[in-house]
């Protein structure tokens, strides 16, 4: 891709997220989001192989989609209650449709299929910006309608999201797969809480963003793709090596690493609700995921990888 192209594609990404959290109308907010989906299209499939093409057509798909979901439901509300005002989304069905939509746009579970193929099929850092920067336009419209979102809603779908990123990571030998279920798991944290504090909620996409950033750097600066690589960075760049485990067992949210400090003040929450079963629901899928984060770890710190004779 020649500059001016690159130049043209990252102010629209940067231009179509700003928009989309400055906005007070769904209107705009929808027309910043376009703006960010068909602007990332051409870097997802800048790698010329068939798997890219496969996952930016999933990519549009779904997208386009959740887009029109968020129309469908913001043009509902307009005709119910006169306003495109974002704050004023009252009518119970658009803000279900509203909230599946953006769910859909972040790939939180049910509706996260997309999101381990779409990372599979492109570059690392692509698949940086799609974990962290393209989520933060829909977690702020989150955000802003979180007074008139059922919490029930919000809570089943975190719960699903967290065992779902643990289930899912689980098995997975490529660490690209392996963070997307990592990034689906954060997300059903920062949606479960959301309907309680939704402060708390940002916070936590804040810190699981930091985390994160460093982690695809460090892999694309050592090229690791899969667990396989792993082993032998060790060989190569150990400070890198080192960085990304204990990274990884921050992400876990494994005391006394950064990671810790929102799961530990969303449990607060929950059980100053009287939600002590969610909580400890969330608690076991939280030890799941540090299953496979362990793994990661166990194979940096503990294997000896093979040396150069």
């Amino acid at each position: 891709i020649n500059p001016t192209s690159i130049t043209i594609i990252t102010l629209s990404i940067i231009m179509g997220t700003i928009m989309t959290m400055s906005s007070s109308n769904w209107l705009m907010a929808w027309i910043g989001l376009e703006l960010n989906m068909l602007a990332i299209l051409p870097i997802i499939s800048k790698p010329k192989t068939t798997r890219a093409s496969e996952a930016t057509i999933k990519y549009f798909l779904t997208q386009a989609i959740a887009s029109a979901m968020m129309l469908l439901s913001s043009t509902t509300n307009a005709w119910q209650t006169g306003s495109w005002d974002i704050l004023e989304l009252k009518n119970k069905f658009s803000t279900t449709i509203m909230t599946l939509s953006l769910m859909m746009k972040m790939g939180a579970a049910p509706i996260h299929f997309w999101l381990p193929e779409v990372l599979q099929g492109t570059t690392l850092q692509t698949a940086l910006l799609i974990t962290t920067w393209q989520k933060l336009a829909p977690i702020s419209l989150m955000y802003m309608i979180s007074n008139n979102i059922q919490p029930a809603l919000l809570m089943s779908a975190g719960i699903l999201s967290m065992i779902v990123g643990g289930l899912g990571g689980i098995n997975q030998t490529q660490l690209r797969k392996t963070m997307a279920y990592s990034s689906i798991n954060n997300l059903g944290w920062t949606i479960m809480i959301m309907a309680l504090s939704p402060n708390l909620a940002v916070m936590n996409i804040f810190i699981y963003m930091i985390m994160t950033t460093p982690i695809f750097l460090m892999m694309t600066s050592t090229s690791t793709k899969t667990l396989q690589n792993l082993t032998t960075t060790w060989t190569t760049s150990t400070a890198t090596t080192l960085s990304i485990a204990l990274l990884m067992l921050s992400t876990s949210g494994l005391p006394p690493f950064t990671g810790f400090l929102p799961k530990m003040l969303a449990l607060n929450e929950l059980i100053t609700q009287k939600l002590t079963t969610l909580a400890t629901l969330a608690i076991m899928t939280s030890l799941v995921s540090l299953l496979f984060y362990l793994r990661i770890t166990y194979l940096i710190m503990v294997l000896t990888s093979p040396m150069t004779t």
